[in-house]
């Protein structure tokens, strides 16, 4: 399902408000759920100081994922309930979306399962803890388990996700627990754009 918004352009106070409000009444009325993919920003490299766990962003990763926060903000202006690996970089490019968002970083569902080679098996036991009446899932996670399990789950498949990459998949149910594989179509894939 397509819905399609004519706007004349220009500042105008509350369109975004009106915007996500016909896209939820469309989800509510046409039962429509929305998976969310987000692969973390850049992290520092490896290294025998710290463990895997423990690598936070560069500083050019905590920017780009600020930009990309911004464009997902433009294309997403709901973005649902935020799930996050507890993975310092995962957690810190939650953060930073949910800012951007307004969203309080309390708020954020830290799930240990997003962490370490995540399976299609274990997001789908994941997403039947989730109350039907929440619509939208944005997660934060790794690759390769964040492009593997959106190409399962998509009919058309979905190309690699590289760091702050963004897929969303939707899905026409009322239930998350009647998610399966193959069963999903892509709305949008924003990634960052190289610079020169």
């Amino acid at each position: 399902m397509k819905i399609g918004i004519l706007t004349a352009g220009g500042d105008c106070p509350g369109l975004n408000a009106a915007i996500s409000g016909v896209g939820k009444t469309a989800i509510i009325k046409y039962g429509m759920k929305k998976l969310i993919f987000v692969r973390h920003g850049r992290a520092e490299d490896q290294s025998t100081v710290f463990s895997d766990f423990e690598r936070s962003l560069t500083i050019k990763g905590k920017v780009i994922s600020k930009v990309m926060a911004q464009r997902f903000r433009d294309k997403e202006p709901d973005p649902g309930l935020f799930i996050t690996s507890p993975a310092f970089r995962a957690l810190e490019t939650a953060f930073i979306f949910a800012t951007e968002f307004g969203i309080k970083h309390d708020n954020i569902i830290i799930a240990s399962n997003l962490y370490f080679k995540v399976s299609i098996k274990s997001l789908l036991e994941l997403l039947k803890n989730i109350d039907d009446d929440i619509d939208i899932i944005t997660l934060f996670g790794h690759n390769p388990s964040f492009t593997e399990i959106p190409d399962r789950l998509s009919k058309g498949g979905c190309e690699f996700l590289t760091k702050t990459s963004i897929v969303c998949i939707s899905f026409k149910t009322k239930k998350w627990a009647d998610i399966k594989p193959d069963s999903g179509k892509i709305e949008y894939f924003l990634k960052p754009v190289k610079q020169s």
